[in-house]
């Protein structure tokens, strides 16, 4: 009974002291932690959501956006943000990053710098004293490259840990980053004084060196009719490093007429696979001011009355070009309202014959698609039949010798119409996939025919969507485009661009991609084969 009493006593003894310690200790807890200004890490802040979109991070481009952090705390000072670059193929590839407070607004601006820092190693932080007036905050962190970034690397970025009022908050756990590919912003708007750069085609000559074309549109981004030329860049190192641009097709004052009358442009390429000449075609309005060559082009041959369908030939690997070579009255029925070339890029047949994808409006003014051949190595060029009606652009392939694949811009929309030939268009058949296998948002795509280590393959690029032009895809095809299967493509661009891709071989193991992007007017990416044939 004594010792039970005892017992008794001592663990009253000792609730009393317990009782008038603990606030002491408490207090002091609290007057540590805050002497060091940071407490225990929060393993799970409320209001704090990180977003990437999967998109290429270019070189030749002040910012480039990573990822966003989106951060509910009105009232709070954000004191640092901490970034592991873990993931990120070389460090040095990263010249300066950059954090923006965009505020409410959740989209990409880079109006409020908040802070900077250069990469030296993988971990990186971003000291700033940013008060967060909104009830929402976005802050985005943006990338310059050096400018010597390998194309082949990648950029991987992903927020750890940030510091509110003096708290420090573990962020991210949930949020599976996605290494970011590096490409080059080839042509932006503004550059050499110009507003904006469209329409592209690419190829690779028989030396290895990558020929780009494109629209310059001088003053504005709209379609002919106004002062657009056509520009060209070379690239002899696999598109590491382009040369200056330069202007291949200038139409000038023809017949007094001032430069937004004589505008050309919608370029397409090709490389004569026997002699190695370069042929690119384009279209070429006279006169018809402020109007749009689609609707105001009419019948007839002459200048005055009708689109031209112009050439420019280059038998020095681009270097050099000749005059434009007049082919309108040569292969237009007069009835036509128009014809041209598809932009984007042609071939060169097994047998030597030059393709290039075209397209004419009958006396109807209904469009077709169809082809623009050479079986003389450019002397002489003829069109093809209507290969579907209400068709427009398209990219041609040959499956197999003498076999031509017509992939078509459909105004029907939703998905690519695809047609074969085997007589250079003189009859068409509908091939199984067409309508089905390939969706579209009623804009250009390319497709080409491509050896890896024995293997076939027909890649396919477009922006994978029925209605918009966004998530630009690159698709493999292991059966001449019969299907495409989804463990066979890689996206490259989520966001919305304007389209216009061409693809090119650079090497047995490597495509180029060029195309509108949504990071830039054009945007060069090199993409290893074996991404899109392991991309899932």
């Amino acid at each position: 009974m004594y010792y039970v009493l005892h017992i008794i006593f001592l663990k009253k003894f000792f609730m009393k002291i317990a009782i008038r310690f603990v606030p002491i200790l408490v207090m002091l807890t609290c007057v540590y932690a805050t002497c060091n200004k940071v407490s225990k890490i929060s393993q799970t802040p409320a209001g704090v959501v990180v977003h990437q979109d999967r998109v290429p991070v270019l070189v030749g481009k002040t910012d480039n956006q990573l990822v966003r952090v989106r951060i509910a705390g009105r009232g709070k000072t954000l004191m640092r943000l901490s970034i592991r670059l873990t993931g990120t193929t070389r460090i040095q590839d990263i010249k300066i990053l950059r954090l923006y407070d965009t505020g409410n607004d959740s989209a990409f601006n880079t109006r409020a710098l908040v802070a900077t820092a250069v990469p030296e190693s993988e971990k990186v932080v971003l000291h700033t004293n940013l008060p967060l007036k909104d009830s929402v905050h976005h802050l985005w962190l943006s990338a310059e490259l050096d400018n010597g970034a390998g194309l082949l690397n990648r950029i991987n970025a992903l927020p750890e840990s940030l510091v509110l009022d003096g708290r420090q908050e573990r962020i991210g756990a949930d949020f599976t980053s996605i290494p970011q590919r590096i490409g080059i912003a080839l042509r932006k708007a503004g550059d050499d004084k110009v507003n904006t750069y469209r329409i592209p085609g690419l190829v690779t000559t028989r030396l290895g060196t990558l020929v780009a074309v494109y629209d310059i549109r001088y003053n504005n981004s709209a379609d002919l009719q106004g002062n657009i030329d056509v520009g060209m860049s070379r690239s002899t190192d696999g598109g590491q490093t382009w040369e200056p641009m330069q202007t291949i097709m200038d139409m000038g004052t023809y017949g007094n007429r001032p430069q937004d009358e004589n505008g050309i442009g919608d370029p397409s390429v090709l490389v004569d696979g026997q002699t190695g000449t370069l042929w690119v075609a384009a279209l070429w309005l006279h006169g018809y001011p402020k109007q749009r060559a689609w609707t105001a082009s009419q019948p007839g041959v002459a200048p005055e009355q009708t689109g031209q369908l112009m050439l420019v030939k280059s038998m020095d690997d681009g270097k050099t070009w000749s005059a434009p070579i007049n082919i309108t009255a040569q292969v237009k029925d007069p009835s036509w309202t128009l014809c041209f070339q598809g932009p984007g890029r042609g071939i060169s047949m097994h047998d030597g014959t030059l393709v290039f994808p075209a397209q004419f409006k009958d006396s109807s003014k209904l469009p077709h698609s169809t082809i623009l051949y050479s079986k003389d190595h450019g002397v002489s060029w003829h069109f093809g039949s209507a290969a579907y009606p209400n068709t427009t652009e398209a990219q041609v392939v040959e499956t197999t010798p003498g076999i031509l694949m017509l992939n078509m811009r459909d105004n029907r929309g939703t998905a690519r119409t695809i047609f074969t030939t085997q007589d250079l268009g003189k009859t068409w058949t509908e091939h199984p996939s067409s309508r089905k296998a390939l969706k579209d948002p009623v804009c250009n795509a390319s497709i080409i025919k491509h050896i890896y280590h024995g293997q076939t393959v027909l890649f396919f690029v477009n922006p994978d969507d029925t209605k918009h032009r966004d998530r630009m895809t690159i698709k493999a095809s292991l059966d001449m485009g019969l299907t495409w299967p989804i463990n066979l493509q890689l996206i490259v661009d989520d966001l919305t661009g304007n389209g216009y891709p061409t693809l090119t071989s650079i090497d047995e193991d490597h495509l180029g991609l060029l195309y509108e992007g949504s990071q830039a007017n054009l945007v060069f990416q090199k993409i290893p084969v074996k991404d899109v044939l392991e991309a899932q």
